[in-house]
């Protein structure tokens, strides 16, 4: 059988079009890149999208590398240059069967070396195929250099030598660091205590323990983490904010540094933001199909305002970004003002905040206008100024993109207020609003059936639901004994109709315009959790925890 070429499976899946094909095959022709690398640098699908339809076509499964923890028992039975050479990852060893990612669905190679090696066919998985030598790189690295053995073997010598050297604490601000993005952790918090100092992880939504260290330790790397991030390291009286750029395993992350007076010491939390961030299409969030039907109808409207809001780390950013992929790019001119460009999209005119040039969401939002914009996407609202200008860019005819920090999507509507905006103005404008948090996902290897309390039905049956079977996860060697593996979105989607403006501009209560949401057609964030569970998605316990 002919093998089918990747652009025909592409547009054949409805991923891209026949335009977007034949742009792809004009820059292809100048730059001689594979069509797949093309498309993908083009942002019209992304490498984890090829990824899950090729490995539909091959009658494999697809196996997300970036969310499971790969076994180091698996890495020492194939040598690095083998599995470099052959195009694959070792993944995990059961029972003496070694299971392997490949990022070619047609490697035979891989096959052939892994049954020589440990005399058993493996069992196979298809991987992103764009990240394979990253994850191969990272995981040998990790192999070789245990971060925990190099940590205390520095904590014993400081404790014997009693004193922390310079080059002491460089290593272990290095190693806490190296550890987070070891852990796809996305916030390293170094909290001090009386007799010692701990280092938290903020991995998938949940603070996680790292390490405890010694005392003697606590300023030196305080003081390095300040340094690296241009800050005063003599004022320890105020909090600070900073940034620094940190190279590990041949990537570049930011890092947001913030530093508060404690009682025993400075606090320091760095967020880490990852350079290049694989891109998801709106469909593959967590949202259900009748949310993504609302969600692709209203980002095509050719003006007014849409916000996505949630706390710090809800994923707003990435939500606003798959939904902005079912823009007509070729055919609309996007800007974009973000702080800082977390996704890079062909098409689409972005800048980056720069407070220092003095550069703001405000100032952007103003030159904006004169850039002929059909699409502008503002990075977040989070003053009056940048408030007023995007409302007043909405009803200017043009479809105006942002994010809002807010606990759910109706009371987005008194935060926007608070910031003075015209009642008239925001009920004209406001299109639709979405809410959302991010759930932990079941490891589906070691997922496991269990019976609903009492307690529990109560809460599916204050909406209408009954719970069949009911799935967590046990804790197993892929998932660090979590139960958990990766997250996605629970939303609820609030669109504004005529019935509601006429609310808002009369100034309706909160409950009186969340109820007319309801009626609406907008599902609460509980109910949109307890369907997950229901699907054996997500647990009680991650309800709880995120919902309420």
């Amino acid at each position: 059988m002919k093998p089918i070429r990747i652009g025909e499976l592409l547009k054949e899946k409805g991923v891209i079009t026949e335009k977007q094909v034949n742009i792809s095959l004009a820059q292809q022709r100048i730059t001689g890149n594979l069509l797949g690398d093309t498309l993908i640098k083009l942002g019209f699908v992304s490498s984890r999208e090829i990824a899950e339809i090729m490995a539909g076509q091959a009658g494999l499964e697809f196996f997300d590398i970036n969310q499971y923890s790969i076994s180091e028992d698996a890495l020492k039975l194939i040598p690095k240059d083998v599995a470099e050479k052959s195009g694959f990852v070792p993944l995990s060893i059961d029972n003496g069967i070694l299971s392997i990612g490949v990022g070619n669905p047609s490697n035979i190679l891989a096959v052939d070396v892994v049954t020589r090696l440990t005399k058993k066919a493996p069992v196979i998985y298809l991987v992103d195929e764009a990240i394979i030598g990253d994850v191969i790189e990272r995981a040998y690295f990790f192999l070789e250099n245990p971060i925990q053995k190099q940590i205390e073997v520095l904590i014993n010598t400081v404790k014997s030598s009693g004193t922390a050297s310079g080059p002491t604490v460089t290593s272990l601000t290095d190693l806490i660091i190296i550890d987070a993005i070891r852990k796809h952790a996305t916030d390293v918090h170094i909290n001090p205590e009386a007799d010692v100092f701990n280092v938290m992880y903020r991995i998938d939504g949940v603070l996680q323990y790292g390490h405890c260290l010694p005392k003697l330790c606590q300023s030196g790397i305080v003081s390095r983490i300040k340094i690296l991030s241009q800050l005063d390291i003599a004022e320890q009286r105020l909090p600070q904010d900073g940034s620094f750029s940190y190279a590990a395993l041949k990537k570049s992350y930011d890092m947001r540094v913030s530093t508060v007076p404690a009682m025993h010491g400075e606090n320091v939390v760095i967020r880490i933001l990852a350079g290049s961030v694989s891109m998801l299409n709106i469909g593959a969030l967590g949202f259900n199909p009748p949310d993504v039907r609302k969600i692709k109808t209203v980002f095509n409207k050719p003006y007014g305002i849409i916000l996505i809001v949630g706390p710090t780390g809800s994923g707003k950013t990435t939500t606003l970004y798959a939904a902005l992929r079912e823009v007509n790019l070729l055919e609309k001119n996007v800007l974009t003002v973000e702080d800082p460009v977390e996704y890079r999209l062909s098409f689409v005119k972005q800048t980056q905040v720069n407070e220092k040039a003095g550069y703001d969401f405000a100032l952007a939002g103003r030159n904006f206008m004169r850039q002929d914009p059909d699409v502008m996407l503002l990075g977040e609202i989070r003053d009056e100024e940048t408030a007023k200008i995007a409302i007043r860019a909405s009803i200017t005819g043009h479809l105006v993109l942002s994010t809002l920090h807010s606990n759910d999507a109706v009371t987005s509507i008194p935060r926007l207020l608070d910031f003075n905006v015209d009642r008239f103005m925001l009920s004209a404008s406001l299109l639709a609003v979405m809410a959302q948090r991010l759930v932990r996902k079941i490891c589906r290897f070691c997922k496991s059936e269990y019976a609903l309390n009492d307690e529990e039905r109560q809460f599916f049956r204050e909406f209408g639901m009954e719970a069949g079977k009911v799935f967590k996860g046990k804790g197993c060697e892929k998932c660090n004994d979590t139960g958990y593996a990766g997250r996605t979105a629970i939303g609820e989607i609030f669109l504004v109709d005529d019935n509601i403006r006429e609310l808002i501009y009369s100034a309706a209560s909160i409950n009186t315009v969340k109820e007319a949401a309801i009626k609406n057609g907008m599902k609460p964030f509980r109910a949109d959790a307890l369907r997950k569970v229901a699907e054996g998605v997500t647990t009680m316990d991650e309800v709880m925890r995120v919902a309420g």
